[in-house]
């Protein structure tokens, strides 16, 4: 996977036009627009693979697996004699694991 490179040209760019001197502006640019590319200002809730508790260089299976271990042990079925609070939390959780687990689906069948 290569790593972006257009938050540091945009980055250095703005800082070079709204910085004095150049060279400062420069460098600062730089620095703001490579944490942008390493994803240092994205929550943790934008990334999927966190929510599954894998990184991006899961395989298939090994996504599949992730899913439906996390899904039989919060699915709201499993919770359906507990208190309301404890319902609507695994409710939440298995919207999200849900969430998740679609949006790498997405990305994955994107880059095929």
């Amino acid at each position: 996977m290569t790593t972006p490179w257009y938050g540091k040209v945009l980055g250095a760019l703005a800082g070079v036009l709204l910085l004095r001197p150049p060279l400062f502006g420069l460098l600062i640019g730089l620095l703001i627009g490579h944490a942008f590319d390493m994803g240092w200002f994205r929550s943790r809730q934008d990334d999927p693979y966190r929510v599954l508790g894998l990184t991006e260089d899961a395989t298939d299976a090994e996504v599949d697996l992730a899913w439906r271990r996390q899904m039989s042990r919060c699915h709201p079925d499993r919770v359906a004699g507990a208190a309301e609070d404890l319902r609507r939390q695994a409710e939440e959780r298995a919207r999200e694991l849900n969430r998740a687990y679609d949006r790498i689906q997405a990305l994955r069948k994107r880059r095929r």
